[in-house]
């Protein structure tokens, strides 16, 4: 599961970055989540993940360019935000549910170092 965390973390970096949404949302989709079995998710993602597998191959492809490609260039620019959007819940999500007890942003009731305010001794 840290494998699919990383993964969707990958995602979110490349979604993040420079360049039209509809560019990013295709490398970030095709290099990192394209090949993720929603049967690997944990239950409460399943649904909401195969959703985001069905826009990403909505549109019948031309010309070779792939599917993915070619729903992407169907969407809206709106559409294809509130795609990256969904894709960027999906890991906050992913990352709670997988949270090991005393790793950083865990619930166990320990803050994570950057929120600590440094007290001079």
């Amino acid at each position: 599961m840290t494998n699919h965390v990383d993964r969707f973390f990958a995602a979110v970096t490349v979604l993040a970055g420079d360049g039209p949404v509809k560019q990013r949302l295709i490398r970030a989709y095709t290099d990192n989540l394209a090949d993720i079995d929603e049967d690997e998710l944990p239950v409460a993602l399943k649904e909401r993940f195969a959703e985001a597998r069905r826009r990403m191959h909505s549109v019948a492809p031309l010309n070779g360019e792939g599917p993915i490609r070619a729903s992407v260039r169907k969407m809206s620019t709106k559409e294809a935000s509130e795609c990256a959007v969904a894709l960027v819940q999906l890991y906050g999500e992913l990352a709670r549910l997988t949270a090991l007890p005393g790793r950083h942003g865990s619930d166990d009731g320990v803050p994570a170092p950057f929120l600590v305010k440094s007290l001079p001794l």
